[in-house]
């Protein structure tokens, strides 16, 4: 086996690992659809990268990690679907980063080529992934009671809005990582 697989390897591992968990809860908050369009969220910060030859993975946290909060802020103030705005904020991303990048560079942004990765950015990936799951693991209890009643929850007293923001900012680093 080459170095370069076992990089690939443990890095899909652990970030597909993680994944799989916070889907868990994804499905009980009716939230399947988002990985997707998140991960094509990151196409403008791909796009700059590509356009200004510095690290893709640069590129792509910031505009993730910037539409996990708009689509938090306007989740408090409209109470839309998180589905519903993840479609909203992702369609204007892809329009953006359709303006910058050529069309001939956008399949190979919107692929991506795990083969490629680096031993540091193994390490960051594995890293990540780790600290997301452990935080998403001590919150696991009272992010189910927010899924299955908000208003029980608020009576537990569970502050809602910051455990649902942490809970998105973990879907949008895995996200990330995966891109």
């Amino acid at each position: 086996m080459t170095t370069q697989f076992l990089l690939s390897l443990f890095s899909g591992i652990a970030i597909g690992g993680v994944a799989g968990f916070l889907g868990s809860l994804m499905l009980q908050k009716r939230m399947s659809l988002v990985a997707g369009p998140l991960g094509h969220l990151a196409f403008p910060g791909v796009a700059l990268a590509l356009l200004y030859g510095f690290d893709i993975s640069l590129g792509a946290f910031p505009f993730i990690i910037a539409g996990i909060i708009i689509i938090w802020a306007l989740e408090l103030k409209t109470k839309l679907p998180t589905e519903a705005l993840t479609a909203i904020v992702f369609a204007v991303g892809v329009s953006i980063a359709l303006i910058f990048l050529p069309v001939e560079k956008a399949e190979n942004a919107l692929v991506g080529e795990i083969s490629q990765i680096s031993p540091s950015g193994t390490l960051i990936a594995i890293g990540l992934s780790l600290i997301v799951f452990v935080i998403i693991y001590k919150i696991f209890s009272k992010l189910v009671l927010i899924s299955v009643s908000e208003d029980l929850a608020k009576v537990e007293g569970v502050n809602i809005k910051i455990y649902n923001f942490v809970y998105l900012l973990a879907v949008a680093i895995i996200v990330a990582l995966g891109v």
